[in-house]
């Protein structure tokens, strides 16, 4: 037991230091744990259309195409998701009323597969084709995301709130035509 407590104080239990503090620094920075506890929330307004000639109180506003309920998958999560056809044909994604985890990396993402519950629905996003419209810009309230225009809509049926850090969905939404 002596030995041990020598070695320990010595080169070798430096460097068992040095290791210990570098891995712990790795492991904050690669989990963020610091971001369970804190929220953003981000209230922007329906969006309009940019370059229209038209006041803004005769202007059409957006119209939804297609929309859904978000479900729970790594964390709890709840709002709604629509997509918007502005006046000008271009779209947006809006995230309305959403509450969710904060986390690393988190992005919202327009994917191809089903939106299936449960812990089976978890990883399924990044199988097929999908499209980020950017980093999330809170974790609670309502928020858009331009779609860039040379997506083709029809290839995509869902919204994931994906963790691109883990590969795992926090929550999804199908998008059902209206």
């Amino acid at each position: 037991m002596g030995r041990v407590r020598k070695a320990l104080r010595g080169p070798l239990g430096l460097g068992v230091l040095v290791l210990v503090l570098v891995a712990g620094g790795l492991g904050l920075y690669w989990f963020q744990p610091w971001k369970l506890w804190q929220d953003t929330t981000v209230e922007e307004a329906l969006p309009v259309a940019v370059g229209t000639s038209a006041p803004a109180s005769t202007a059409p506003g957006p119209k939804a195409v297609a929309g859904g309920e978000l479900i729970s998958h790594e964390h709890a999560t709840s709002g709604s998701v629509k997509l918007l056809r502005l006046a000008d044909g271009s779209h947006v994604l809006r995230l309305e009323d959403l509450d969710t985890s904060n986390g690393p990396d988190l992005r919202v993402w327009l994917t191809d597969a089903p939106v299936k519950g449960g812990v089976g629905g978890w990883r399924v996003f990044d199988d097929g084709a999908h499209v980020s419209l950017g980093r999330l810009k809170g974790n609670k309230g309502s928020q858009n995301y331009a779609v860039p225009r040379d997506v083709d809509l029809s290839r995509y049926s869902s919204v994931s709130i994906w963790c691109d850090r883990f590969d795992v969905s926090f929550g999804a939404a199908e998008l059902a035509r209206v």
